[in-house]
């Protein structure tokens, strides 16, 4: 018998390495591309280094541009016959959306290689086809619908930002007075006219909701489908400096995670200022003038309104508007804010800000003497929605049981599928059938939870019971009770109002 040793080097000699490629895709900048492929290199060489076990065959790069046709990916195409010629025992990639954006191909293309034994390790994922089954490659398709809208985001907003801080930025979209040509923005002379008008009525005297008012009453288009002219589009175009031929870049932004919102830029993110960088429509004089009109109106008349116990609470039989709060010759009054501005014809009229006091005062002493004839029915009517409630609540119970236990069989259905049990006609006959019966559980259990809002419904009529209960009639008006249940006033008529409390009881009182 011969012993052999095992030194270091023995150990190392025996052991078979990993054969690892790495793909990636780079940038069709020229410039770009060399850098980012020499860091590819860079990168990949590192990481054989401290993966020992690995032996790097080769980095395969296609341009950046290319990653959803296959037939144009040259590099991938070639990864692919050398892992065909046995070549290689591992792929590496930054993420799925490199690989391919195409679910049909990405799945083949997995399947195939791993048939020959080959894994693919996806690094952002953290995902290892060798660690996974055929039946979990069905979450590469959502993967890579999100990882595409992700990438595709991230260029769009990578690019924005190098053109702005270039100066090379204009717009997206051309502001009113102006259209968009091949990225450059022209004067469309028709509505250039209506701005410097605007401009003109405001510098001289005129205020915003007037001048919308005055368009409005001559039937000035606008842009979009919108029919209505408002103080906000008035304020927007005088504070908009593309007017007078400059641009501040930047002013929102979109979020970098799903799902995407656009919010106002308050700091977060850089703003450039392009000065010149379309044609103007006024004079500079004439934007400064209105931007120092503004502010000085703003510090004149910008504090925080008051909030008033009738704030938000009346409400226009006509137009639904709330109503606002005004004073005449030392009176104050309540009118439909949409007919104070002037914007509709509302029929309603001013009610002095007392006699709705007085109103709800005579209201509350009525529900207080009456409340044996208000509350014992009422009381009785939640015993019957507590019941009801209750067994609502049991049906809904058993509905979502019903939802999980169909859900489990659409996915075993889609095992089968994916496992070649069950043939495409089959599958989808069947998964149909159980998605309708699903949706139909949905329909029911929607009623079901509209039955069960109405559980906020007792709570809010046990409080008003409670609060009552409690009043001590008075001829001052309580403001924190007022609050407390009143949710909406209506004007009926000169003489009526009619007060919404919690619980969805109504009452009219004569005022």
């Amino acid at each position: 018998m011969r012993i052999v040793e095992l030194t270091p080097n023995r150990i190392i000699e025996d052991v078979k390495q990993i054969r690892l490629a790495a793909y990636c895709r780079v940038s069709t900048d020229k410039s770009d591309q060399l850098n980012s492929f020499v860091n590819q290199i860079k990168y990949y060489t590192d990481y054989t280094k401290k993966n020992p076990q690995y032996e790097l065959v080769e980095i395969y790069a296609d341009e950046g541009l290319t990653g959803t046709d296959m037939k144009k990916r040259s590099e991938f195409n070639r990864l692919l016959d050398d892992c065909k010629k046995r070549k290689i025992d591992r792929v590496i990639t930054k993420s799925v959306s490199r690989f391919a954006r195409n679910t049909q191909d990405l799945l083949v293309v997995i399947r195939m290689l791993k048939e020959l034994g080959i894994s693919v390790y996806f690094e952002e994922q953290g995902i290892d086809t060798s660690k996974m089954n055929m039946e979990m490659f069905a979450t590469f398709p959502g993967l890579i619908a999100q990882q595409e809208s992700v990438s595709i985001s991230q260029n769009m907003r990578w690019s924005y930002q190098k053109r702005m801080q270039s100066g090379e930025y204009n717009t997206q979209s051309a502001p009113y007075g102006y259209t968009l040509e091949n990225g450059e923005l022209i004067v469309n002379e028709s509505e250039a006219e209506i701005v410097r008008r605007i401009f003109d009525l405001y510098l001289s005297g005129v205020g915003k909701q007037r001048i919308a008012n005055i368009l409005n009453e001559e039937k000035v288009p606008l842009r979009y489908g919108s029919k209505t002219w408002t103080a906000t589009t008035i304020k927007y175009i005088l504070s908009n400096e593309r007017y007078m031929g400059d641009a501040l870049l930047q002013k929102s932004y979109k979020t970098e995670t799903l799902p995407y919102r656009k919010v106002i830029n308050k700091g977060e993110k850089a703003q450039y200022y392009v000065e010149n960088s379309n044609p103007p429509i006024i004079t500079q004089e004439t934007f400064e003038a209105a931007q120092l009109m503004q502010n000085n109106r703003t510090s004149n008349n910008g504090r925080k309104k008051p909030n008033y116990p009738l704030s938000r609470k009346i409400r226009c039989a006509d137009c639904g508007r709330t109503y606002r709060r005004m004073i005449v010759n030392g009176v104050t009054y309540w009118l439909c804010s949409s007919r104070a501005a002037g914007i509709t014809d509302c029929t309603a009229l001013r009610i002095r800000e007392e006699e709705v006091y007085t109103a709800f005062n005579k209201m509350v002493c009525k529900l207080k003497d009456n409340r044996e004839n208000i509350i014992l029915p009422t009381i009785k009517y939640i015993k019957i929605m507590q019941e009801k409630t209750s067994e609502s609540q049991q049906k809904i119970f058993e509905i979502d049981k019903q939802i999980a236990d169909l859900t489990a069989q659409n996915h075993t259905l889609a095992k089968f599928h994916t496992k070649g049990i069950l043939d495409s006609i089959s599958y989808t006959e069947q998964s149909s059938a159980v998605s309708d019966k699903i949706m139909n559980l949905r329909v029911e259990r929607r009623r079901l939870l509209n039955e069960s809002e109405e559980h906020e419904l007792i709570d809010n009529l046990k409080r008003f019971d409670n609060l009552l209960e409690k009043y001590i009639p008075s001829s001052e008006f309580d403001e924190e009770l007022f609050g407390e249940i009143v949710e909406n006033i209506v004007q009926i008529s000169k003489t009526e109002l009619s007060f919404t409390l919690i619980g969805g009881l109504k009452f009219t009182e004569r005022i």
